[in-house]
């Protein structure tokens, strides 16, 4: 069970880390969409096919703007696997609900490698814009892509044992049904995408790209939701460190020649209640 006290403000930060990777994100994404659409007025740009009236954000992205692009993407995605890192290490300490199994703790790993997959595709992408480097910069997007996708389905995947195990903490189960959304949402866009693109109809995928985007915003900002616990939580006691504390208690009794904790419990109490002095026992 946790113990919680006054919040702890320097716990805030692991809430302020998500919600800033979804800021830069966003800011990013209206930067570039107003200045096409405001400080341009919409032209045709150098990327774009020969019916596309829409701007891919790639295609921004390979004009005055790629520097932006660059920087913030970066930004963003780096702060935003920081956020899965300190997912791990809050379990790990206390801070959050605990895994229960080294299975658990598995999928926070494979979520963690997924999410840092997916932040290279996303640098790489930025840096080959698809003006120069159309193929490479086709395959970076599908990598970032899949690789934050598969991340929320390892991350989904460990909320919903967790949940099994910690049923009085309905962050968790708040948590795993939004991050499924996301997976079917995303998964469904990205393939409406993928075969508006195929099929030469270049605004409606261009849209669907915007569409995706921003939803990841919100994703992003979904695991703030997953850090409130932490600000006010002391220490969540696992049955591991549980099992381990009694383990010792029991090694310990049997060291000084008493029959088990219990056993040397049970006598200590009779003596103290007869008012026979004892040394103070470490239970």
């Amino acid at each position: 069970m946790p113990a919680t006290h006054a919040p702890s403000w320097g716990s805030l930060i692991y809430v302020i880390i998500p919600i800033w990777s979804g800021c830069v994100w966003l800011a990013m994404l209206l930067g570039m969409l107003l200045w096409w659409t405001v400080e341009e007025g919409s032209p045709y740009l150098a990327p774009m096919r020969r019916n596309q009236t829409i701007a891919y954000i790639s295609d921004i992205g390979a004009d005055s703007l790629q520097p932006l692009f660059i920087a913030m993407g970066t930004v963003s995605v780096v702060s935003f696997d920081i956020v899965f890192i300190a997912e791990r290490w809050l379990r790990h300490r206390g801070k959050l609900a605990p895994n229960t199994s080294w299975f658990q703790k598995g999928l926070s790993i494979c979520a963690i490698i997924a999410s840092i997959v997916g932040a290279i595709g996303l640098i790489l992408l930025t840096c080959l814009n698809d003006l120069h480097h159309d193929k490479a910069h086709d395959a970076c997007l599908v990598i970032f892509i899949a690789g934050y996708i598969v991340s929320a389905i390892f991350i989904c995947w460990e909320y919903q044992r967790l949940g099994i195990h910690h049923r009085q903490h309905r962050i968790l189960r708040i948590s795993f049904w939004i991050k499924l959304t996301f997976i079917f949402t995303e998964l469904g866009l990205a393939i409406a995408f993928g075969v508006l693109a195929d099929k030469d109809h270049y605004n409606a995928a261009a849209v669907c790209e915007w569409v995706i985007a921003l939803i990841y915003a919100f994703y992003v900002w979904s695991f703030a939701i997953d850090f409130i616990p932490a600000v006010r939580t002391r220490h969540y006691a696992s049955k591991e460190t549980e099992l381990e504390m009694a383990t010792a208690m029991e090694q310990e009794s049997w060291q000084r020649g008493w029959n088990g904790s219990a056993m040397e419990q049970g006598t200590y109490n009779g003596r103290v209640g007869q008012g026979v002095p004892e040394p103070a026992r470490n239970f």
